[in-house]
């Protein structure tokens, strides 16, 4: 069997996945008016997602203090990004809001941000399977 070229500890990827949602619901919640007047997507709408992601990051940060994260955990965390991902595209592209080049550039910019952590988790699933 080959082992993830990954030298970072689930629980490492787990507290820095929490970090950065923490960090992004700060942005959100903090300035979601400014935010709102760079990218054109609703002041209501990052002000609740960011919101929204203080619970995940808790729940992140959480699991990463187990000594050994539950399987369940790890994949709640993974199948969340992902469908964090799918949101981030699936709003504009389905016209539920119309954010200007820079909300793409942001949307899609966070989107890959949320990627690379859930390919890194997923990773950290199939070493221990």
């Amino acid at each position: 069997m080959i082992k993830s070229a990954s030298h970072f500890s689930l629980q490492s990827i787990l507290k820095l996945d929490a970090l950065t949602c923490s960090a992004m619901g700060l942005l959100l919640v903090g300035a979601s008016a400014p935010v709102a007047g760079l990218t054109q997507i609703s002041a209501p709408l990052l002000f609740w997602v960011g919101l929204f992601l203080f619970p995940v990051a808790g729940f992140m940060f959480a699991s990463a203090q187990m000594h050994r994260v539950p399987m369940w955990a790890t994949g709640l965390v993974v199948v969340g990004n992902g469908l964090w991902v799918l949101a981030s595209l699936a709003l504009p592209l389905a016209g539920l809001i119309a954010p200007n080049a820079l909300g793409w550039l942001f949307l899609v910019g966070q989107a890959v941000v949320v990627l690379v952590f859930t390919a890194l988790e997923w990773d950290a699933i199939a070493d221990r399977a």
